[in-house]
């Protein structure tokens, strides 16, 4: 039986953390912080998937400044932006595409059932 490693996600290197979700299945996330309020709370289960199509207004988990984050995607003349939707914090340029690991296609308070959101 082969064991895999737990890494958790901030000390987690990019090639590490892309290996662990080759397989393209999709993963769930807590959201940590306020920073993607109001839509998102600090405790809110997103769903992702690696291979979603990221679009303008999608919400992503983006690989960035050396750590991966949960932002609303921006395209605005052919640039890509992390928008955080608390406007204490900064909207950011990424280089593109490749910096996108997954699309939030779903989120979910922890514990009911009935407090579901898609969004695709």
């Amino acid at each position: 039986m082969q064991t895999k490693k737990i890494i958790p996600i901030h000390d987690a290197h990019e090639d590490e953390a892309t290996d662990a979700c080759s397989s393209g299945e999709p993963y769930a996330l807590m959201v940590l912080g306020d920073s993607m309020l109001p839509e998102f709370e600090n405790g809110d289960i997103i769903v992702v998937e690696p291979e979603g199509l990221a679009k303008d207004g999608s919400f992503v988990v983006a690989f960035h400044n050396e750590e991966y984050t949960f932002r609303q995607l921006l395209i605005r003349d052919d640039k890509w932006y992390l928008n955080a939707l608390n406007d204490l914090y900064p909207t950011e340029q990424i280089s593109g595409p490749e910096a996108v690991k997954g699309v939030v296609i779903q989120k979910k308070k922890p514990g009911k059932r009935s407090s579901m959101k898609s969004y695709i």
